[in-house]
């Protein structure tokens, strides 16, 4: 069915409303308006006027298909994308009034954090647009008319402004009156192929004609069109291996779990726009599995964000900048109420698509790694969740991830992932981009060998530890969990080419008691963050204490060293942490792709890899959730029989007295790369030990294959 037809009834009845508000709005830009706040409101206006022209070129007032939309010159939709997201670009975010910074400065520090907010919620239009959702449109149209009036009854009273109190409930209550509208409609794009606006553009536009990149109503950015361009250029050969690898990744997964992927009828499909051609081809591999993709957008309404990245199908971020200046818009509305109003509402989406949920599959995720280094700068005027709030926000997340599990549960889904570098990645893009598909695609019978040597030595150990060099001060110890038959059990999974591509690593939920010392890097990229000597403490397996030097200078002496150590304490609390205080240590692990890593070495580019593939370049610890959550009572083997029995550890087995303290809502990996890392030894009860690897090189007999790679010319 037509995306336009299943959203036409809704939009007949919202026509008049839309008509009204804009014919309303349009009119703001002819009037006087009291100063400082002029200039912000007919800025607003103008945006809006610039949606109807959107609509109409578009041909959304009309019946016909946006034939005049299609039938423009590249240069024409380069504009156009232009005047829709210059107002927040680098070169322009300055005196925008999506920057904090820049509406208070003009608007006041009460009010001006308030209309930023609204701004940033209307700019969410553009999408809407581009999907024909009038309904979104129209709300927000009203929204920032219900703002607007209570400015000019103020006037009207002699005031110089309306009280913020004021603007903030009619901000509160849009949030929390719509949110039955934006809460369901993510739950069901997420789970109905009928929902088929990416999934027409991919399949039906001719992706050799760049115009189509236009089509999605994404930032547009040199990146995505030179992507595109080298993706056409490719043969067809090697289409065929990217997308086969990512998709047999995927049932794989389905098979080693043990899960029977025939009762699945749909798998959600996330990735990076440029890479249409490769999905393209996969969604016709997934069709013959049985599988119907779902493709869901980025969201672009506060109540559906994310605080740390995007999921869904979107561009590269046309100012990160922005993203992180309203990562905690919630602040604004988060309280008790609210969250719970989120999780009754999200409670009765999941029971009205139940059986859309019962077909998913689950995710599969093409990743991307090269942007440039981003470093955030904190401001003061944005919004930031308080402790109470902090609290509410993981409360509510571990909350919601129980009802998804009640209608997806985890033991019945599965996952893959695979990652690819953009062309921000520099004048070798080429080069690595074709690296990175031979790293993707090693031999796994060669490794699945290698690493069964690795977890054989593993085995017979009490503890694992992890020592760093040359200015890493890693030094910590893994205690790993009792195995009552060996000859039948194991504590390490043989990770090979499925849910996680490339292939490479053995990994384990460690016991928690006795799990204490020091995690160093110093550099590594997280969730797209660089973070410069990132320390975590641990103690019987819970982080204790973490910090990075992101804000340090070298150069300091304004006496400020206390304060850039608070930054950098709550960046990681932010994006390694999630907001928490403390983590467990779910997973550890050894990474065993060493010829990633001769990559990296040879690009220079170790420090902008994804952790997909970073994690595989030395151990890693990832601190959060175990690698099991809400499947652990699902048994998993390895491909010598064994049974991984190391699924839960002292946290995760609380889900059995009370699932609200057994998860955490989050799992973030940690990498030490082969030359900052010392040994790693595998310590027997009775203190002997077995050398794993020795000053970052692999010295267990039957392993020393994995040194070729760190023997190359390239390193």
């Amino acid at each position: 069915m037509d995306y336009r037809i299943l959203l036409q009834k809704e939009n007949e009845a919202v026509r008049e409303r839309l008509d009204l508000s804009m014919e309303r709005i349009a009119s703001i830009e002819k009037e006087e308006i009291r100063l400082p706040y002029g200039p912000y409101f007919k800025r607003m206006a103008g945006f809006f006027g610039l949606m109807c022209e959107l609509l109409t070129a578009r041909g959304i007032w009309e019946d016909a298909l946006p034939k005049r939309w299609k039938a423009q010159t590249l240069e024409e939709l380069a504009r156009w994308n232009e005047r829709l997201y210059e107002d927040i670009l680098p070169e322009h975010y300055k005196e925008s009034f999506a920057n904090p910074d820049w509406a208070v400065r003009c608007l006041g520090e009460g009010l001006g954090p308030l209309l930023s907010f609204l701004y940033t919620e209307i700019r969410g239009c553009i999408v809407y647009a581009f999907e024909m959702r009038l309904e979104n449109i129209t709300i927000l149209a009203e929204t920032f008319l219900e703002v607007y009036n209570l400015f000019t009854q103020a006037w009207e009273e002699g005031e110089e402004a309306p009280r913020e109190q004021a603007v903030r409930d009619a901000l509160y209550w849009y949030v929390s009156d719509y949110a039955d509208l934006y809460l369901p409609w993510r739950i069901r794009e997420g789970l109905d192929p009928s929902l088929n606006f990416g999934t027409e553009l991919i399949m039906k536009e001719d992706l050799t004609d760049l115009r189509y990149l236009y089509q999605f109503g994404e930032y547009i950015s040199p990146s995505e069109m030179k992507l595109a361009a080298f993706m056409a250029s490719l043969p067809h050969e090697v289409i065929e291996k990217m997308a086969a690898t990512y998709t047999e990744g995927f049932r794989r997964g389905f098979k080693v779990m043990g899960r029977d992927l025939s009762k699945k009828k749909t798998i959600v499909v996330e990735y990076q726009l440029g890479f249409e051609r490769m999905i393209r081809r996969a969604v016709e591999n997934f069709r013959e599995m049985g599988l119907e993709p779902v493709f869901y957008r980025a969201a672009v309404e506060s109540v559906n964000r994310l605080s740390n990245g995007r999921r869904g199908y979107c561009s590269s971020s046309p100012n990160r900048q922005y993203e992180y200046d309203h990562r905690y818009d919630s602040a604004l509305y988060m309280g008790n109420a609210f969250k719970e109003r989120r999780l009754s509402i999200l409670k009765t989406a999941y029971e009205t698509f139940k059986e859309q949920a019962s077909w998913c599959a689950g995710p599969a995720l093409v990743e991307t790694f090269g942007e440039e280094e981003f470093q955030p700068v904190n401001k003061k005027t944005a919004f930031s969740l308080n402790g109470h709030q902090q609290e509410l926000t993981l409360s509510c997340a571990t909350a919601a991830r129980q009802i998804i599990n009640q209608y997806m549960p985890g033991d019945e889904t599965s996952f893959t992932m695979i990652a690819f570098p953009r062309p921000e990645i520099g004048p070798m893009f080429e080069d690595i981009f074709k690296e990175t598909i031979r790293i993707n695609t090693l031999d796994y019978e060669t490794y699945q060998k290698i690493q069964q040597t690795l977890i054989d030595a593993l085995d017979r150990a009490e503890y694992v530890r992890v020592t760093g060099r040359d200015g890493n001060e890693t030094d910590i110890r893994v205690h790993l969990h009792n195995l009552g038959n060996p000859s039948r059990e194991t504590n390490f999974e043989n990770c090979v080419s499925d849910v996680n591509i490339p292939l490479g690593e053995v990994f384990t939920s460690p016991v928690l008691t006795g799990t204490s010392g020091l995690l160093h890097v110093k550099r590594v990229y997280v969730e797209g963050y660089l973070f410069k000597d990132l320390r975590l403490h641990f103690k019987d397996g819970r982080v204790t204490d973490f910090s990075c030097g992101n804000f340090i200078s070298q150069e300091n002496e304004t006496g400020t060293e206390e304060n850039d150590l608070r930054q950098g304490k709550d960046l990681v609390k932010q994006v390694i942490m999630r907001g928490h205080s403390w983590l467990p240590l779910g997973e550890f692990a050894i990474g065993t792709n060493t010829a990633a890593y001769a990559m990296a070495k040879k690009y220079g580019i170790g420090n902008r890899l994804p952790i997909l593939i970073a994690e595989k370049t030395g151990p890693h610890f990832a601190v959060g959730d175990t690698c099991y959550r809400f499947a652990e009572d699902s048994p998993m083997y390895n491909p010598d029989g064994k049974e991984v029995i190391a699924r839960d550890n002292e946290i995760s087995i609380l889900r059995k007295e009370n699932m609200e303290k057994a998860y955490f809502s989050c799992h973030t990996d940690i990498t030490i790369p082969y030359n900052e890392l010392g040994d790693i030894l595998a310590v027997e009860a009775d203190s002997s030990q077995a050398a794993l690897i020795r000053a970052g090189r692999f010295v267990l007999p039957g392993t020393e294959e994995l040194n070729k790679a760190l023997d190359s010319e390239a390193l």
